[in-house]
């Protein structure tokens, strides 16, 4: 059916925020899902309906005209009071709520975020779950330009006044090393002796560690650098090397987890935090409920399992909002 001639939809909307932020119809597409063209034409019946040019089309990167600057903080409150309107008409009915979009890092994908999206499948019966993995950077990106609705991931800068932010894991990092290699001996003297397998610095991860290396004045040979925690536990376990990542990555590679070990860092300790963030005010207390179920999911299956493995983490494992004591 063709849209009536001067009315504003809420695709409309959705279509010019989406180009707003992304400064291009064809990355603008790309998040929607549509064709560069279907977008050009939904931004095209949106300037016709408010008399009005929103984009400099010529420009590379596009920019907004004055008008478009000022129709984007509009816009931004309608999608905004659009999602809110959607969570609270699921609080009536579960149905109601069609489609929510999550990004978790890879730590938690095996056991952890299955499990979180089976409980809220169960009570959002008629809801699209779309799940995308990657790493935090990226994850921030994708909430800020609403391409996500929430999602879990390292705390890796300053929050932002647009930010929702419900803490859920704090942990150490640790030295994970061949089995057995560290038995006798000074620890630190020990790895020295084999070559350190580094997370890629491309990660906010990666880079913690390097920079905390530094600090430390620590000069450890290394000869890989990989981006996958089973690909660097594979090869921890084949003996080539030790490395230094966070209980759950350890336990995120449980193929290999029998096959090396895992000590307190002989140095300085390290550790990060990981949160649910959400854009604050749009999906009521769906982010602290979210947070809270994720909690109780992780202090079962990664804390819990951590330190009966290692119950020197103590303390320095602690789940967000439960007693330190208990996991």
């Amino acid at each position: 059916m063709a849209e009536t001639a001067g009315r504003i939809t809420l695709r409309h909307v959705e279509v010019f925020v989406a180009t707003a932020e992304e400064a291009s119809i064809s990355l603008a597409a790309q998040r929607l899902g549509a064709s560069p063209s279907a977008v050009s034409q939904q931004l095209t019946n949106l300037e016709t309906a408010l008399s009005t040019p929103l984009l400099n089309r010529n420009e590379r990167p596009m920019s907004l005209t004055p008008s478009g600057r000022l129709f984007l903080r509009r816009a931004q409150t309608i999608l905004n009071e659009a999602a809110r309107a959607r969570v609270e008409l699921a609080r009536a009915d579960p149905t109601v709520f069609t489609r929510l979009r999550l990004g978790v890092i890879e730590d938690f994908d095996a056991e952890v975020t299955p499990q979180l999206l089976r409980e809220m499948a169960a009570e959002m019966g008629g809801c699209q779950f779309l799940l995308e993995t990657g790493a935090s950077h990226r994850l921030y990106e994708k909430l800020e330009t609403r391409a996500l609705d929430m999602i879990v991931a390292t705390d890796i800068s300053a929050s932002a006044p647009w930010m929702e932010i419900h803490p859920v894991l704090t942990e150490p990092f640790v030295a994970a090393v061949p089995k057995g290699a560290a038995d006798d001996g000074d620890a630190l003297a020990v790895l020295r002796r084999m070559p350190l397998i580094l997370y890629t610095k491309r990660h906010h991860i990666g880079r913690m560690i390097a920079a905390h290396l530094a600090q430390q004045n620590l000069r450890l040979s290394h000869r890989f650098e990989l981006d996958s925690y089973h690909a660097i536990m594979a090869m921890v376990a084949a003996g080539e090397g030790w490395t230094i990542l966070s209980p759950l990555g350890f336990m995120h590679a449980a193929r290999f987890r029998d096959q090396a070990d895992i000590l307190p860092l002989p140095f300085a300790p390290l550790s990060r935090r990981i949160n649910l963030v959400a854009r604050r005010g749009v999906l009521s207390d769906l982010p602290a409920l979210t947070a809270e179920r994720l909690r109780r999911l992780v202090a079962e299956h990664i804390v819990a399992r951590s330190l009966e493995r290692a119950p020197w983490l103590g303390d320095a494992l602690a789940v967000e909002g439960l007693p330190k004591s208990s996991p």
